[in-house]
Parts: structure tokens; sequence; C-alpha cells
């Protein structure tokens, strides 16, 4: 199979997949652009903004699309092969993922942008409501500790293509992409100043600030040698910024950063579109991976089933998404109209974004990828599939702006979590004000802190597979959530059911492997044993979170059996 039918097969399946199933979950939800959003009634100017649904997409695209849907399906195809991988990509997006994001986005909608876990306390109690936040905690601090690791590792190595082309001393292939992702955060500050203070037209900051951005590729190459610095220096950088990052007015980062972070995304699908279709027609890109290697290739997540579904992770489905729908996009939702370009368009996107990370394993020969990391596979297939437009002789500005949007699309979504973290910490204790924000944005990060410090170089590897499985078993946590929400309003269930029941045991059976591969491991208090431990409080909430629901809907069933004048 060549790969423009590949191509042109997945487009197709998306847009399909909009234009119907996501008009049919639409009408379950019979949206009404005359019913106030939350973001008009409350309209603070810091966290509630009515936002236009272009800018809107941008941003909230550019805060889910992260390492996730990149490093997982390069991670998985290595493992199982691609044929597998694409099945569940496709399948599992239109299905399930962006199922997911659609209804979290309208039931925080319509539950006046509450968080999932305050629309669980509503439907299943304060104790449900706990659960939920304790999980949705433990997994943004694994998303926090794996993100920033890999964004640290990027800035000070960056890909061998790129240290291979710089020569001596002249060229720093890691500086490079921590310059242009330095500039093009203090650009997002400068666009997000200019809005606010000058208002100007959309297409003006546009025309400007755009090619402002890609510009910043270019830049960051002639002066790669301005930020050299070790790996846990960045790393505490990084996560010093998300501190910043999470308590200041959206206006002012949050949504700048997120749109222009969008057109990166944008340029990144374009030119892996570019590159499937034209490079694969004029056979410059042959597909070199196996279609399927087997069904067990040995280790601790060596069998497809469950490590497939939790290794690609939030290229089809991600709970992750859950808590950005819920956390900042619902809160600047201008109508609800909106919800399915943004919620279900989304998602669907970012299937198309695992699609072309997917693509530039396959056309990578085996033993080319021994030893490359997946920023490393995936900066090099963009930076190649650039140079059809630009020509190899400008092979270290493409392969530059590749591994730049890699790290923008990380970086994009650690301040996010941060921000997601401290809700949940003030909304858990009821904190309010700036002390409550400080506070609960320095308990989020703690852990974070601890692990860049004290563990070694590379260690997201020791958390990915645990950080896919609690990110897929949030996602089915929130399906049960919002379940339970349209069976108590007595409205169709089996779109999110059926789903919800597929992922939790998929992500059940994975977590209780690893509980017991990882406490075998361990040689005493390290990574492994905190792995385990971080496993089984994953499954005792999920569990307790099922348990209470399904006694709910019993109650709510049998209620409904008796007659009212009983």
């Amino acid at each position: 199979m060549s790969l423009t039918l590949i191509a042109l097969g997945f487009m197709l399946l998306l847009v399909t997949a909009y234009r119907f199933y996501g008009n049919w979950i639409a009408r379950q939800f019979v949206l009404d652009d005359t019913r106030a959003t939350p973001a008009n009634t409350v309209n603070d100017g810091v966290d509630f903004v009515p936002t236009r649904p272009f800018y809107l997409f941008a941003q909230h695209f550019s805060a889910i699309a992260a390492a996730g849907p990149i490093a997982g399906p390069i991670l998985a195809c290595q493992a199982f092969g691609w044929l597998p991988c694409l099945l569940w990509i496709g399948l599992g997006v239109v299905l399930i993922g962006a199922v997911h994001d659609f209804t979290s986005l309208a039931a925080s909608v319509r539950h006046g942008a509450c968080s999932i876990a305050e629309i669980t306390r509503e439907h299943l109690g304060n104790r449900a409501g706990a659960a939920m936040m304790a999980f949705m905690w433990i997994a943004l601090v694994y998303v926090i500790v794996a993100f920033a690791d890999i964004t640290a590792g990027t800035f000070k190595s960056g890909t061998e293509e790129l240290q291979q082309q710089g020569g001596a001393l002249a060229f720093n292939a890691g500086g490079a992409v921590a310059a242009a992702s330095v500039m093009y955060l203090v650009l997002s500050i400068l666009l997000g100043v200019v809005q606010r203070y000058l208002n100007p037209p959309l297409w003006l900051v546009t025309v400007i600030f755009v090619p402002a951005t890609f510009a910043l590729s270019w830049l960051g190459t002639k002066v790669s040698t301005t930020l050299l610095l070790d790996h846990k220096t960045w790393g505490v950088l990084i996560l010093i910024y998300c501190c910043v990052a999470s308590v200041v007015p959206v206006w002012a980062l949050l949504q700048p950063r997120g749109y222009l972070g969008g057109f990166i995304l944008y340029s990144a699908l374009a030119l892996g579109l570019i590159g499937v279709l034209f490079g694969g027609l004029s056979g410059r890109y042959q597909i070199l991976q196996p279609a399927f290697k087997s069904w067990d290739v040995g280790g601790l997540t060596g069998t497809l089933f469950p490590f497939l579904f939790v290794t690609i992770a939030c290229g089809a489905c991600s709970g992750f998404h859950g808590l950005v729908c819920s956390g900042t996009t619902s809160k600047q939702v201008n109508r609800e109209s909106d919800i399915k370009a943004v919620g279900y368009g989304a998602m669907l996107a970012e299937g198309f974004v695992a699609l072309i990370a997917l693509v530039t394993v396959m056309i990578a020969a085996p033993v080319d990828l021994k030893g490359k990391a997946p920023g490393t596979i995936y900066g090099n297939g963009i930076g190649q599939f650039m140079t059809l437009i630009i020509g190899a002789d400008n092979l270290k500005f493409a392969v530059t702006f590749g591994a730049m949007a890699f790290s923008t699309f990380v970086f994009d979504t650690l301040d996010v979590c941060t921000r997601l973290g401290r809700y949940i910490v003030q909304e858990l204790f009821g904190w309010r004000g700036h002390f409550g924000a400080l506070t609960g944005t320095l308990l989020t990060v703690a852990l974070p802190f601890y692990f860049i410090i004290f563990a070694r170089e590379g260690m997201w590897t020791e958390f990915w597979t645990l950080f896919g499985a609690s990110n897929q078993l949030l996602a089915a946590l929130t399906l049960l959530a919002i379940t339970v929400w349209l069976y108590q309003a007595r409205q169709r269930i089996a779109f999110t059911l059926y789903p919800m029941l597929f992922v939790l045991t998929i992500t059940l059976w994975a977590l209780c492997k690893l509980v017991y591969g990882n406490l075998r491991a361990s040689t005493g208090f390290d990574i492994k044993l905190i792995n385990a431990l971080a496993s089984a409080a994953l499954v005792i909430l999920a569990t307790y979170l099922a348990i209470t629901a399904l006694v709910k809907l019993r109650g709510e069933r049998k209620s409904s059996l008796v007659p009212e004048n009983a």
C-alpha cells in the first residue's frame, strides 16, 4: 500500500466522521446559540473570556496536541508495526477520542465551565468528586514530569541530523531549538499585549505575527550558541516558566501562545501532507517499516494487547483533553455551536497529527532508527518533507523547524497542565485569590521539580507507558461521569457507554500489569517502585469510581421503576 492511498483514505475517514457522526452527536446535546455560555455570563477578563472560534480552535488545538500524538505512534510502530497503529488511530479518534472531547466540552459548558471533577461530584457524590480530582492531579503530574524532561533534552542536544549539519562549534543543534522556542514565547507575550491594549483586526496580527513565528526558526540557527545550558538547568527553567504561566491572565500568554502554536501545528500538518502525497507519488518516500511485527515483542510492555493502545495514547484518545476542555476551553466558548468545531474537530485534527508522526517512522529503515528518540525521528521527517519545497540545501533550517515544532507542542502543553493542576488544587481545598493560585501551582510542580533535579536524564521513558495508561483511563472515567449525567437526563448513552467500557478495560489491564512488573523490577525506593505505587493508586481510584457509578445507576433505575403514586 502506498503512502498516498493511506493519507487519502485517512482524510476521507476524518471528513466523513466530522460531517455525519459529529453532527449526530451535536443533535444529542441540542446545541443552542441563544443559551448564554459561561464565558459571557462571567467574563472576568482573566479565565472567562469570550473568544472567536478560529482563535479558540488554534489555542485549544495547540494545548492538546503535545508530544503524545507524536511520540506515541512512533514508539508503537517500532514495537508492533504500522498497521495496528493506523487502525487504532483511525477508529479510536473517530469513535472514542473525538466523542470524549466533544462531550467533555459540552458537559463543562452546560455546568457553568466546571471541571470534570466537579461534574463527577455533582452526579456521583462528594467522595467520587474528590477521587476524580486526585486521579486527575496524579495524571497531570506525570504529564509535567515526562514532557518537561523531553523538552529539556531537546534544548540540550537537538537532533542528530542538526548535529551532523552543524559541523564545528559555529552551530549547536539544541541551542538552535532552544533559542527559537524562547523567542517564540516572547513573541507570544508581545502578541497578547497588542491584542489586549490595541485590539487590531485579527487578520492584521495574523499576517504580522505568524510569519514572524516562522522567521524565529531561521533566527534560531543564527544564534544557536547563545543558550547553551545543561539538561537539569533547562528542566528547572521550564518548570519556573510553568509556574509563572499558570497564574498570569490567559490573554497575556495562553491565548496568544496557543494561537501562534496552532499555526506551527497547521504548518507541520501541511508539510506532512505534502510529504505523504507528493513524496509518495514521486516515489521519494516509501514504506520501509513492516506492517506487523508480533503480538508480543517481549519486555514489560511488549504485548500488543493492551500496550498498543496506551502507548499511542493521545493519538487516538486522551483524558488530558477533557481537562483542557473543562479547565480552560469551556471558559472561552462564545457560542454553543462552537463546541463541535473546537471539541470534535480539534481531536480529529490531532488524529491527523498522529498519522503524520506515524509516517515519519514508516519511511525510515529500521536500522536508521536505532538509538533515536521520537523527537529526533519526527523532526528529521518533517524537515525532509519541508525540503521538497525549499530544497535540500536548506536542510538545517528545515530540521530546526521540525524540532522546534515538536518542542513547541510539548512546551504549549506544559503551562496548560500546570494551570489545570492549579485549578484542581484550588477547587479541592476551596482556596481563592492570588494566594490560592500560587499555592496550588507550587504543589503541582513540587514533584516534577524533585524528579528533574534528582532523576537521570531521559527519565521520561520510565514514565511513558504509565502516562499513557493513566491518560486513557482518565478519558474512560470522564466518559463514565458524562454517561451518568446523560442517563439522569434521560438521554441516549450508548455513544459514550461503549467507548468508556472498552477504554476502561484496556487501561485497567495495562495498569495491573505495570503494578506487577514494576514491583518485580524494583530494588528499593526507586522509579520502578514509584511507578508501581502510582499505578496501584490509579487502579484503586478508578475502581472506586466505577463501583460508585454502577451503584448510582442501579439506584436511578430502581427509582424510575417505582410508580409516581407509590
